[in-house]
């Protein structure tokens, strides 16, 4: 696999900039992965996009970062295991919570595990739920925009998870405790 480079502001193609200065912006760095990303302006742009409607949603920080944990867990990308740890345990998800998506368990709390189901269920399934995947959502307290967001959400960490996993960025000092490894299969 070609190495990919981690842009800067300074070193990344014109198109790309703004795209970093809104994530320098939103999170006070720019996270490896999006420097990865901003070799490509059209991947960058989407991201940040995408990365603003979900973020401006109707969902709480911590409810998405189950859903960003559980996709990344899912789609086996160890950057962003770390990253989503480490965001989720500061908007407050329960620390056991965090561990057990990171083991491929739903969490304890009910509406964060139907979350953490619903998001496995639509990359497992490549978004062909079954009715009863849709019901156990909305009984567990959401409605049906909930669940259509959660495709959103699901979309934009899609875009994060392959990039990782294509262009391996290095891990951030600040995430190295929920530094994180794909089970072998």
């Amino acid at each position: 696999m070609p190495a990919f480079p981690i842009h800067t502001i300074e070193s990344a193609p014109p198109q790309s900039k703004l795209s970093l200065e809104a994530l320098q912006g939103a999170f006070g760095v720019i996270p490896n992965i999006a420097g990865a990303m901003a070799t490509s302006p059209v991947l960058i742009d989407s991201l940040v996009g995408l990365f603003g409607k979900v973020h401006g949603g109707s969902f709480s920080e911590a409810q998405i970062q189950v859903v960003l944990l559980t996709n990344a867990v899912t789609n086996a990308c160890s950057w962003a295991v770390a990253f989503h740890s480490f965001l989720a345990i500061e908007a407050g998800v329960d620390a056991e919570d965090v561990d057990a998506i990171r083991e491929h368990r739903p969490p304890r709390e009910a509406k964060s595990a139907a979350l953490s189901t619903l998001a496995r269920t639509l990359i497992e399934k490549r978004g062909h739920l079954g009715d009863q995947d849709a019901s156990a959502f909305l009984q567990a307290g959401f409605d049906k925009q909930h669940l259509l967001e959660v495709v959103a959400i699901v979309a934009a960490s899609t875009i994060t998870n392959y990039t990782g996993n294509i262009t391996h960025p290095p891990l951030e000092q600040a995430f190295q405790a929920s530094r994180w490894h794909a089970p072998r299969a």
